[in-house]
């Protein structure tokens, strides 16, 4: 009776028995079905009874059956009654009626509330167990159809990062109408429609010496944040790594005030339960309709360069950057904070710098310098010498040829204006930025190839997956991830499911080979799972694809 295939997942075991609950109130006829019936010697478990829906309704969500069998006619809750509830909080469960009545009103009735099965009393154990057995099928069918697709959904989340990557991309740079917006977040389940909206962009540093603990670290934090917020309210977006960013949205300004103040809260509250961790938030301006988020964006992102001079952990707001005038008063080099002048911003900025927050960076940094610093001429001298010098022995690391080639166009003349500093230091920062870039590109080309090497030799193992791989290359799975959909545009999972199918398809069609067999050769060991994903890429299952 028992279909014996088996799947990857772990959410169901077909081995398992199926749970039967009963309830009847009256007890000779419910102590004959419960011991006339080899329950375990047909593969079932007797889960429960109880003499009435009221008693059996706690029951039933505690043991979770997969089927109950219920009398219609009970005392203080009955059958119909019963089976309304157990269909609106458990609507998997399935429903075997039994009845001494042969009403129309009250098979139709169960027929509205999804029963499987509306039997007359007296029933023999021989037939109930025939009726079992159908939904025994039934339910395992059930089952495997659920875990296939579950397990399909788990195995494309890297797609949906990807494409929400994309979305919030298009959100923040305003490419896109307010209705194209509006559908794409549909299309990804989201719902961006709102009055008002901010923006927060947050990074989150682990110290730590091992890059396993490092993921786990970040892996949990990220499920507290992700258990924490609504989707209705906050929306959370990956931006590799550069850290989170979140979409706030409310109904008024008070609304979105509290949230954004009750989320820094929870958020604090989840990062000081972890040791080793350091964190800053950029939040922006408030935007009062779609079109607005860019600046709500920018102004963040101008908050979120704060990280780069201070070691402390913090939420900041846009609003809370004071603004100095450097424009005014002649230069006093008592007024020089020396202890600013530190190369080891430039070079951190260097290697994790966005060219988006160049110009932020610089006004932070001159701003840090003393309000006249750059006023005095051979003080902008000595400065646009010390950064170019800081972007030379930072290229010279990566590899490159710094002074002599790649910065040859970019050796610091005599500097005449505060501007023309201003501009030459943004730059020259931007030019160590893309050689960074270029060399980090290079480098990943190399990974790219290793994995699609790896993925060749190793593509008919049905264990091959993102973190496997990542392991491989000595990479982390979400910094592969970022660094495969960058150097292709696709996703890696993307890859090695469409690298399966066109092994899967060149077979069908060049040999005679089962399905089944297919399906193993190509690292699915669920032929189910195989035929599911096949019709899900390609349109059509693998015989139809083989029949043309």
């Amino acid at each position: 009776m028992k279909n014996n295939a088996t799947t990857e997942l772990v959410c169901y075991d077909y081995f398992a028995m199926i749970k039967v609950f009963l309830v009847e109130d009256e007890f000779v006829i419910r102590e004959g079905i419960k011991k006339n019936i080899d329950w375990e010697g047909h593969g079932y478990k007797f889960a429960g009874e109880a003499s009435d829906g009221e008693l059996a309704f706690p029951m039933i969500k505690k043991e979770k059956p997969d089927i109950v069998i219920t009398d219609i006619r009970m005392p203080f809750m009955n059958g119909l009654e019963l089976s309304k509830l157990i269909k609106k909080e458990m609507p998997w469960v399935e429903i075997i009626i039994l009845s001494g009545f042969e009403e129309f009103e009250y098979a139709k009735e169960a027929i509205k509330l999804g029963v499987a099965q509306y039997l007359t009393k007296p029933i023999s154990g021989d037939d109930l167990l025939k009726e079992l057995d159908v939904l025994s099928s039934k339910i395992e069918d059930n089952k495997r159809e659920r875990e296939i697709r579950e397990k399909y959904l788990s195995e494309m989340k890297e797609n949906t990062v990807s494409e929400r990557k994309g979305f919030f991309e298009n959100l923040v740079t305003g490419v896109q109408s307010a209705a194209d917006l509006i559908q794409a977040a549909e299309k990804l389940e989201l719902n961006i429609s709102s009055i008002y909206y901010n923006i927060m962009l947050s990074k989150i540093n682990v110290s730590t010496h091992g890059q396993d603990e490092f993921s786990h670290r970040l892996i949990s934090i990220e499920e507290e944040i992700e258990n924490y917020i609504d989707e209705d309210y906050i929306i959370m977006f990956d931006r590799d790594l550069e850290g989170k960013a979140f979409l706030f949205k409310a109904d008024s300004e008070e609304q979105l005030e509290t949230l954004i103040n009750d989320f820094c809260e929870k958020a604090k509250e989840i990062f000081d339960r972890y040791e080793g961790i350091s964190y800053f938030a950029g939040i922006g301006e408030r935007a009062d309709r779609l079109r607005d988020i860019p600046h709500s964006f920018e102004t963040a992102n101008k908050a979120f360069t704060k990280r780069y001079f201070t070691d402390e952990n913090a939420f900041v707001r846009s609003s809370e950057i004071e603004e100095k005038d450097i424009s005014d008063a002649n230069f006093d080099v008592e007024s020089l904070d020396v202890k600013q002048l530190d190369r080891s911003k430039i070079k951190e900025f260097l290697k994790f710098g966005d060219g988006a927050e160049t110009e932020y960076f610089v006004d932070e940094y001159l701003a840090g310098l003393g309000s006249n610093a750059i006023k005095s001429q051979i003080f902008r001298q000595y400065l646009v010498m010390d950064i170019y010098f800081s972007v030379v022995e930072f290229a010279s690391g990566l590899s490159v040829e710094g002074d002599e080639q790649n910065l040859s166009g970019y050796k610091p003349d005599l500097v005449r204006t505060e501007e023309e500093s201003r501009n030459y230091i943004i730059s020259i920062i931007n030019k160590g930025i893309e050689l960074r870039e270029g060399n980090v590109s290079g480098h990943n080309n190399d990974v790219v190839d290793s994995v699609k090497a790896y993925i060749e030799e190793n593509y008919a193992d049905d264990e091959l997956s993102l973190n496997r791989i990542a392991s491989h290359v000595n990479f982390s799975p979400n910094h592969l991830s970022m660094v495969f959909s960058q150097q292709t545009g696709n996703t890696l999972i993307k890859y090695l499911t469409d690298f399966r199918m066109n092994k899967a398809k060149e077979l069908l069609k060049c040999t005679n080979k089962k399905s089944s067999e297919i399906s193993i050769m190509v690292g699915y060991k669920d032929p189910h799972y195989f035929s599911y994903l096949f019709k899900k890429t390609q349109g059509v299952t693998p015989t139809q694809f083989r029949e043309g």
